[in-house]
């Protein structure tokens, strides 16, 4: 059985929205992400985005392997054309600061967000620990393409 690690959220109570924060909650018992909700009323007009705040804290524990992702949610994505714009964001484990949802808007009309609205959701992901050092990387038979270089049919033989 792996290891469980503590991570825990606090609300910033000097936030003049602390009355509104909503602590993360699993939709279902297999739901991989728990869904972050918006502290405050907001419009993100068509075509731009808006920094949304979330008026908690993570608090991830010391030296553990844990990385916390806000990725989108996938309703909002398909119905409203709303996702997040760094999808997905990573939280630092040192970092202790409010939480925040960049969203953007590509559909063709404002949207509008409540307090208390489930907009983006945190998944917890275990870190490789990773050496990178310098090395002379040989050319191998695929070549430099990229960005989509192979097609998207079928590979001919």
């Amino acid at each position: 059985m792996s290891k469980a690690y503590q991570i825990s959220f606090s609300i910033l109570e000097d936030l003049p929205y602390a009355d509104k924060v909503v602590f993360p909650t699993k939709s279902t018992q297999y739901s991989s992400g728990y869904d972050l909700h918006s502290a405050v009323d907001k419009i993100i007009p068509a075509g731009k985005y808006v920094m949304i705040p979330t008026g908690l804290r993570v608090h991830l524990e010391n030296d553990s392997p844990i990385d916390m992702q806000v990725r989108s949610r996938s309703g909002l994505a398909a119905k409203h054309g709303i996702f997040t714009l760094n999808s997905p964001g990573t939280i630092d484990q040192d970092y202790e600061g409010e939480l925040k949802v960049i969203l953007m808007n590509l559909g063709e009309k404002d949207f509008e967000v409540k307090a208390g609205d489930r907009i983006a959701q945190a998944v917890f992901c275990l870190l490789a620990n990773v050496e990178l050092p310098e090395a002379t990387v040989h050319d191998k038979e695929r070549g430099k393409g990229g960005f989509g270089s192979t097609g998207i049919g079928e590979k001919k033989a």
